[in-house]
């Protein structure tokens, strides 16, 4: 499946946001999730084949390092009326593939990606909703908190790397939003942690939305499991990266990070 790039448009020094129409978006097929997500490839440098390309036919073509690199990005909006599809990228400079990609594209360019799938919408029955992440999981939080019933409680804490980093947030909830700010100092892997541990839960059911860096993740996944007597059911929990680890790197890890992770709190 490709779409080709509308607009762009800056939306933090850190964040990105490329807007896609035409293309195959006519059979585009949004799942009940606001965590839903694209699995994009994005072609190296000089590839050996066109911008429209299978990424199956390209493996089994073409060697490997002229294969395209594989990323996962959430969904921030679909229109089906005008069939057109948001995606926010998180920029580090030149770090990694995607987010490179996303600062230099313009209108016309095209994007070939796989999906969507999601698994995540918050529970219209829950007493109250708990949304924990960086940057990495700003663009599922603002999509989930646009999407929980009127006058929900809505908690958010939110790590970034200082206030022109920060989004605003709408709801139809009643919001409680926190932004953390990096220092860069090695205690930025607790900020997220320890906001969480210091916030008084209200009162009934949460379901809780618990994305972010991967050791970061963890803690939070045990403190809310054994501390705050959380079921799983009760929760969406990923690392979506790690801390002095590329993409690719992280990759190859992820598997058996999360297998890890599950197992020393079932």
């Amino acid at each position: 499946m490709y779409a080709r790039v509308t607009a762009t448009q800056q939306l933090t020094p850190g964040l990105v946001r490329v807007v896609l129409g035409g293309g195959d978006l006519d059979r585009f097929a949004m799942p009940d999730a606001t965590d839903a997500y694209v699995n994009v490839a994005i072609p190296p440098p000089g590839a050996p084949y066109g911008p429209v390309f299978d990424p199956k036919e390209v493996r089994d073509q073409y060697p490997q390092a002229t294969w395209p690199a594989r990323r996962r990005y959430t969904v921030r909006a679909w229109d089906p009326s005008a069939q057109e599809l948001t995606v926010d990228f998180v920029v580090h400079g030149d770090v990694g593939v995607a987010g490179p990609w996303a600062a230099a594209v313009r209108p016309g360019d095209v994007l070939v990606f796989e999906g969507p799938g999601g698994g995540y919408r918050p529970d219209p029955e829950a007493d109250w909703h708990l949304m924990i992440g960086d940057e990495s999981a700003l663009p599922a939080i603002a999509a989930s908190v646009e999407a929980v019933p009127a006058g929900s409680p809505v908690v958010v804490r939110i790590v970034c790397d200082g206030p022109d980093h920060e989004l605003e947030l709408t709801s139809p909830g009643t919001l409680d939003v926190e932004w953390v700010h990096r220092s860069g100092s090695p205690e930025d892997g607790q900020l997220l942690p320890r906001a969480l541990k210091e916030l008084s839960f209200p009162q009934g059911r949460v379901h809780a939305f618990i994305h972010g860096e991967a050791d970061e993740i963890r803690e939070i996944r045990r403190h809310l499991l054994v501390d705050r007597g959380l079921t799983r059911a009760d929760m969406s929990c990923s690392p979506y990266w790690r801390r002095e680890m590329t993409d690719e790197a992280w990759r190859q890890v992820k598997r058996d990070f999360v297998a890890a992770m599950d197992a020393e709190v079932a």
